[in-house]
Order: structure tokens, then sequence, then C-alpha cells
């Protein structure tokens, strides 16, 4: 079972070309592993994989995994079930602990058609791998509730992660757990303290690729029974949430990571001039947010 705080990496990419900058993603990976987290994510919606083909993103997995200290979780949705499948097998070779793995995203799909693509995927990839069904509504079909518990009653998926931000989604599943064993990651911050307290496994954190300090905190403290604190760390998570919430996915997360003095390259869509004005708020706000966030968490 997976469990914990994972950190959903954002991908760094070279200035004026559209591949990976290695170097800096190594970078990113070294500040996540001394960050007290569980596990990292690679290539997820926060790591914008749709951007990078498909080699670049099997050489980043295997320099990433070769170089993390902690479990590595790699993302291989693609557009096709042969990509996804491809992926897998790499991820598999390169010594993944797991994968994730969405609908077939940017075309709309049938229920239906969605359950055959999983069930073949595990079929054909044949990885031995611990998988987490991906449920991304804001980029891809949503999963329905009915959908996903067939595919888990399978035995062929280990759990969930649940990007829906809908907690009433969460609890449906909940219940069920006690019958079917699985994992339910929360991939939406937002709902992500409620939802531990209420059972979840853990999380797969966008805002912990740029503050793990804060979603390590605030797990610690929901461990401990530590209220205050967990009101405290919670309310800074929302904080950042609200701000990162003005720009599209993941902009916001890329921009503190940076912000942390890491590189990140250029963004992929060029920000427009009520962006660039944003942006600067958010700078000025983060620069007076972390170091406080940072004193809290550690406490």
């Amino acid at each position: 079972m997976i469990h914990g705080v994972h950190a959903a990496l954002v991908t760094p990419r070279r200035d004026g070309s559209n591949e990976i900058d290695h170097a800096a993603a190594l970078d990113l990976v070294e500040f996540a592993c001394g960050s007290g987290l569980d596990g990292i994510v690679l290539l997820g919606t926060t790591g914008e994989f749709v951007h990078f083909d498909i080699g670049d993103r099997v050489k980043l997995m295997r320099l990433a995994i070769k170089r993390s200290r902690l479990p590595v979780t790699v993302n291989v949705s693609h557009s096709t079930l042969e990509g996804a499948i491809h992926l897998a097998r790499e991820s598999a070779a390169c010594g993944a602990a797991s994968l994730l793995l969405m609908p077939p995203y940017f075309f709309g799909y049938s229920q239906s058609d969605i359950e055959s693509f999983y069930l073949r995927f595990a079929r054909e990839a044949d990885s031995n791998l611990p998988t987490l069904i991906y449920n991304m509504p804001a980029v891809t079909t949503p999963l329905e509730f009915g959908t996903v518990m067939r595919l888990i009653a399978t035995g062929l998926f280990t759990g969930v992660k649940d990007s829906s931000g809908r907690l009433d989604d969460f609890r449906r599943m909940k219940a069920v757990k006690s019958q079917t064993p699985f994992c339910i990651l929360i991939g939406a911050d937002q709902v992500f303290a409620e939802a531990r307290q209420e059972g979840a496994d853990g999380a797969i954190s966008g805002v912990a690729s740029a503050v793990p300090e804060l979603l390590v905190g605030l797990e610690k403290a929901i461990a401990e029974g530590s209220g205050g604190k967990r009101d405290r760390l919670e309310a800074r998570l929302h904080e950042f949430v609200a701000w990162a919430s003005r720009f599209p996915i993941p902009i916001g997360v890329r921009l503190a990571v940076g912000l942390r003095g890491l590189k990140v390259g250029p963004a992929a869509c060029p920000p427009g001039s009520e962006a660039a004005q944003r942006i600067s708020e958010f700078r000025e706000w983060f620069h007076g947010w972390l170091p406080a966030v940072l004193e809290e968490a550690r406490a």
C-alpha cells in the first residue's frame, strides 16, 4: 500500500526548446529527497507530461530514479494505449516503485471505453508494479465511481489518486475499503487535510513540489493529533492554493519552485500582460509568506 506525502514534481524545461532540462530536474529530485517526503512523482499533471515526447520522458525517469533516495512513482498516462504500455515497461525496467495512469487524454471517452483501456493496459503492460488509477477530471474524462470500483475489484490496481477535489467521492470510496482493500491518495491539495483525517492514505501533492515542508508538517500534525498546528498549516495551504488558482495548472507551483532557488525554465505558454502582473504580485506575496510557513512547519 502506498501512503504518506508524495511530491508531484514540476518538470524543468530548456530555454528555447521543448525538451526537459534534465540537470535542473535532478536538482529538484535532490531538493525533494532532503525534505522529509515519503516519495516523489514524475511527469504528472504538475509535471506537464503532455509537452514532452516519450524518449524525453523515459530519459528523465531513468536519471531521476537512479538519483532518488525516495520511492519514485511515474505517471505513464498517454493519449494511446500503446504509449502508456511502453512507458509502463520502461518505468519497470528503470526501477520505479509504482505507476499512475489516467484515462487517455484530450478526447472524451465513454466509461466502457475507459474500463476496457485500463484492463488491456493491465494485461499487456505486465509490469508487476503497483498501479494507481488517476482521476483528473480537470484535464481528461472524469472517472465515475462505478468504473473505479469495478476496476479495483479486479485486483489489478493498487488504488486511486483522486484529484477531483470532491470529498463526497472520497467518502464513497472509503466506505467500501473494508470490503475491498485499496489505497486512496488525495491529489487536490485543498481537501488533503480533511480527507487525511478521515482515513485517506496520503497525498500526491503539487504544492509539495515547491513547499514540501508545509505538507510534511501538516501530515505530522495530523498524525500526532496536534489540532492547533494542523489548523494553522491547513490555512497556510489554502492560502497557497488560492494564489495558485489564479494561474493555469501548474504555473503557480512552477513560480514557487523557482522562488526557492531552483531552475524551472520558461513556461510552456508565455504569460500575457495581465498574467505578468499577477506573477509579480505572487512573487511579492510568496517572499513574505514562505518564512513564516517554514517556521510554523518546523516548530
